[in-house]
């Protein structure tokens, strides 16, 4: 990764110093794009919860099928990935592509790392863009000039927002926030949600969201988790496809695919706008 600077900043006035959950995220992934802070706190995590960078590839796993499915068999030919974190394998353009190569794909998140890597990876390709942007902002994003100089809103979009709304804090009004990009969708659009939730004492008996939560606190950005009603209620103007809102591993897995982690990790559901 780039070296730092003496004062802690990297090229471009990027911070070293504290804990990014993007670049969390990416060395649990196995990826290279961090810093020795980024994996001080991700083995912190791991310490916390043993299985969390299986946690992590299953959260890629249903991003995985999600997209598939919402290319291959909902016929969506435009995404929106909201937080979409650092360039890794099985990215949403070349999993879209795949079913159909006339897919447009808007990244968006509101790191700088992530974005600069993300414009470079995807310099040279057509169809695909990254945009520096802070997903608590609806309308910064649905009207920045390459947003929509790249989809046509007046058509179906998906709007992907895995592993990123559990860190929009309640003051910022995270359900506020998706009834706004909602309102710019289209019908026939999708929401798809991946989110952390409240788990009671009995089923933790370890401390792991506490201490997962703690190790956040340190991080770009906390850990929020939420009750199943109210991640239910960012579904709201949106009808739930089967099997509905469920543990992540439980949406449409693929045969004979077992869960890398825990089957009771993370919440998952994938909604239609009429």
């Amino acid at each position: 990764m780039t070296q730092m600077t003496g004062n802690g900043l990297g090229p471009g006035g990027i911070d070293t110093t504290t804990p990014n959950v993007a670049r969390i995220y990416d060395y649990l992934l196995g990826g290279k794009d961090n810093f020795a802070v980024d994996r001080a706190a991700a083995e912190q995590l791991i310490a916390s919860i043993p299985d969390v960078a299986a946690i992590a590839r299953d959260s890629r796993a249903f991003l995985d099928r999600a997209v598939r499915y919402l290319a291959a068999r909902a016929g969506v030919r435009q995404f929106v990935d909201l937080g979409s974190g650092l360039p890794t394998r099985s990215n949403v353009h070349e999993l879209a592509h795949r079913e159909a190569p006339d897919t447009r794909v808007a990244y968006v998140d509101n790191d700088p790392v992530v974005a600069s890597h993300g414009q470079a990876l995807l310099r040279s390709r057509d169809r695909v863009i990254m945009v520096h942007a802070d997903l608590r902002k609806p309308a910064s994003i649905m009207q920045h000039p390459d947003v929509r100089g790249l989809l046509d809103l007046a058509q179906p979009v998906a709007l992907l927002c895995t592993s990123s709304l559990h860190f929009v804090p309640d003051e910022a009004g995270p359900h506020q926030i998706i009834a706004e990009y909602r309102d710019y969708l289209a019908p026939g659009s999708y929401l798809a949600i991946t989110h952390a939730p409240v788990v009671a004492a009995e089923e933790d008996p370890n401390g792991d969201v506490d201490s997962a939560t703690s190790v956040y606190s340190r991080a770009s950005a906390q850990l929020h988790a939420r009750s199943l009603p109210e991640i239910r209620r960012f579904f709201d103007g949106f009808y739930l496809l089967d099997p509905g809102l469920v543990w992540m591993p439980e949406w449409r897995p693929d045969p004979g695919i077992a869960p890398s982690g825990r089957v009771r990790s993370l919440y998952a559901g994938v909604g239609r706008k009429p």
